[in-house]
């Protein structure tokens, strides 16, 4: 089952076909396609070294060539100022053998992803979190700030869209203290510079190695956010006690922590119905990441 009625088709064969046009020096390696909880690309490994990244949602070919080459730049910063392995840019594909869109090679790094590796009772991968979510923020704006699009802004912008979850969700969660608890935190002021954010610190885009962070994957929204917005690992990827362990190594106050809990609900909402049938794995992580942030507030 496709996870967007409007899903682009992309096959082996096709990334095969693509290499061979564009790519003819990586021709001959092994492609195997990727069956992961990513919800925007698909991914095909390619040979032992290189991934190839694939748009699920059409769009115009300049659109979104402006997208990757924008990604591109950022994975390339982050790179410069992680401790942590992250993947880097090699080459940007273009439309062809039936595919209509752009498209992206990267490193490929190896591991566990943490919807896979539960990392969450370990105080280590905690600091770890907190050591790579630090490094991000040292990193220099150079006058840069939050571009609008997505989570990291004004939390109250985001009203219509949790309307319609809170619509959604009806037959699938208890919406009313949902409800009452958007009412909080929609309110929740504003007090801190943007700081460069990863901006999706979700379980499937972090590599667990043992109880340790692994590395870190879909790098290409690095860029300057609300302080706030990387804390939504606390809820997504840790429970209680490991939870405190990266509040504390990150030094949140009262207001940016509770910011944090209130960016982690704005998606976990979304992730709870609209991946009920497509993406299960997505759909049951929102559920725990709410029950989390329910469980903190009694």
């Amino acid at each position: 089952m496709t996870m967007h009625a409007d899903q682009v088709d992309v096959t082996s064969e096709i990334v095969a076909a693509l290499i061979q046009e564009q790519f003819p020096h990586w021709s001959g390696r092994a492609i195997q396609p990727l069956s992961t909880t990513g919800t925007v690309h698909a991914i095909f490994r390619i040979g032992d070294d290189l991934s190839a990244r694939f748009p699920l949602r059409p769009a115009a070919a300049d659109e979104v060539l402006a997208v990757l080459e924008r990604e591109a730049l950022a994975s390339a910063e982050l790179a410069q100022v992680s401790r942590f392995p992250v993947p880097e840019p090699v080459a940007l594909g273009k439309p062809g053998a039936g595919y209509p869109m752009p498209w992206s090679v990267q490193t490929w790094l190896p591991g566990t992803i943490a919807l896979d590796a539960d990392p969450s009772g370990s105080d280590a991968f905690a600091e770890d979190l907190a050591a790579f979510i630090a490094s991000l923020r040292d990193t220099e704006t150079r006058g840069r700030i939050f571009d609008g699009d997505n989570r990291g802004g004004v939390l109250a912008h985001h009203d219509d869209w949790m309307a319609q979850c809170f619509e959604e969700s009806a037959g699938l969660l208890d919406v009313r203290p949902l409800r009452r608890l958007w009412v909080h935190f929609r309110e929740l002021p504003r007090t801190s510079a943007d700081v460069m954010s990863h901006g999706d610190l979700i379980p499937g885009n972090v590599l667990v190695a043992g109880d340790r962070l692994g590395g870190v994957l879909d790098t290409g929204g690095f860029g300057p956010a609300d302080p706030a917005l990387d804390l939504v690992s606390a809820w997504h990827l840790l429970r209680p006690g490991p939870r405190d362990v990266l509040r504390r190594a990150l030094g949140c106050d009262d207001l940016e922590w509770e910011r944090g809990k209130a960016w982690a609900f704005e998606q976990a909402m979304g992730l709870v119905w609209y991946y009920t049938e497509t993406n299960p794995p997505m759909s049951r992580m929102g559920r725990r990441t709410l029950d989390r942030i329910l469980g903190s507030m009694d």
